[in-house]
């Protein structure tokens, strides 16, 4: 299949580079430094055991008109980055192009034939104008929950920290043939890639914890071992979910993994440094409406009330506009006396 990953990051890169290595043909989208290195170079993955693998059959453009129509388009970026490209990506559309989704949080899509009272409506935290149902139409898309953790270490070269589960799903429960080529692809690409029927519950499985660990991760500059293990975090993560939770079940979704294994999940991850926490040590514009924002507008749609996650969020919002006005970050850094 002819596959475009539009964003050569952490995941983008990672799932990319396998792809590559399987024998797709994979064609980055990609720009700056990453660019020059991935064309000159191709892209480099290092594994968790150290294992170096160098995907050199591939390309890498920043001009979509360049790259042709697709097969597939995987979606790579962080939710709030989408819409910087969205009026681009349709250049890489033929009749029959998917568009495989990779963000975390609720996707602009959600309640695309959900059925009920709300289908239909727009999920404004994360597309509040429309832009992205307009560019990027709900037919096309594949849902993904992304599992794994990676990240780009230097322009052309990716990291992968844990994880290899990258489920997908129709938005209305069925198993068509294009999801099943997805699948198919990222099976032996070496993935663990199951087509689900219902996409949206293992979302909310991953958000339950993204919600949580990241803005708390950012604010207290702590990885996701510091948090479980440290009694006030762990509590206030626990509120956050139990909150969330009562969202979803509003919405018909119920979690099939309890609450605390869910936690100690994240504790095993170890010293591991959220996107959240990775983003504002660079200095880079956090993710937080579709993870947390979302949750919120949820709330308030479904009568839920959410005061936890209603205070974090505003920290955070209030970390990330300052940042934004003095042009900083924020890192903790090792005392000189």
């Amino acid at each position: 299949m002819k596959i475009a990953i539009v964003g050569a990051g952490g995941i983008g890169g990672y799932v990319g580079a396998r792809l590559a290595l399987a024998g797709e043909d994979v064609t980055f989208i990609v720009r700056g430094a990453n660019l020059t290195a991935i064309r000159k170079n191709g892209l480099k993955l290092i594994s968790q055991d150290g294992k170096e693998e160098v995907a050199t059959n591939v390309r890498a453009t920043d001009n979509y008109d360049e790259a042709g129509i697709q097969d597939v388009v995987i979606l790579a970026l962080k939710s709030h980055q989408v819409r910087s490209v969205a009026n681009d990506v349709p250049k890489l559309f033929g009749p029959e192009t998917s568009v495989v989704t990779m963000q975390n949080g609720i996707p602009y899509w959600y309640f695309h034939g959900i059925g009920g009272q709300w289908d239909g409506r727009r999920v404004e935290s994360v597309d509040p104008d429309g832009t992205l149902a307009e560019a990027l139409p709900a037919r096309r898309v594949i849902g993904c929950v992304v599992y794994p953790a990676s990240e780009l270490i230097e322009p052309g070269v990716v990291l992968h920290i844990e994880g290899d589960r990258f489920p997908v799903g129709e938005l209305d429960g069925s198993t068509t043939e294009r999801v099943t080529r997805v699948s198919e692809a990222l099976t032996r690409a070496g993935f663990k890639a199951p087509v689900l029927d219902n996409i949206r519950a293992e979302m909310w499985l991953k958000l339950w914890g993204n919600l949580t660990f990241n803005p708390i991760s950012a604010l207290s500059h702590s990885t996701l071992v510091d948090i479980c293990q440290y009694p006030l975090t762990r509590q206030l993560a626990t509120d956050m979910m139990l909150e969330a939770q009562a969202v979803a079940a509003k919405l018909g979704i119920s979690f099939r993994v309890p609450l605390e294994k869910r936690i100690a999940g994240a504790e095993k991850v170890g010293r591991h440094k959220t996107s959240m926490l990775q983003d504002i040590e660079a200095g880079r514009a956090p993710e937080v409406e579709a993870l947390v924002g979302a949750i919120i507008e949820l709330g308030r749609l479904t009568e839920t009330p959410t005061p936890h996650i209603d205070t974090v969020y505003a920290l955070v919002k209030l970390m990330a506009k300052s940042m934004e006005e003095k042009v900083a970050h924020v890192r903790l850094t090792p005392r000189m006396d």
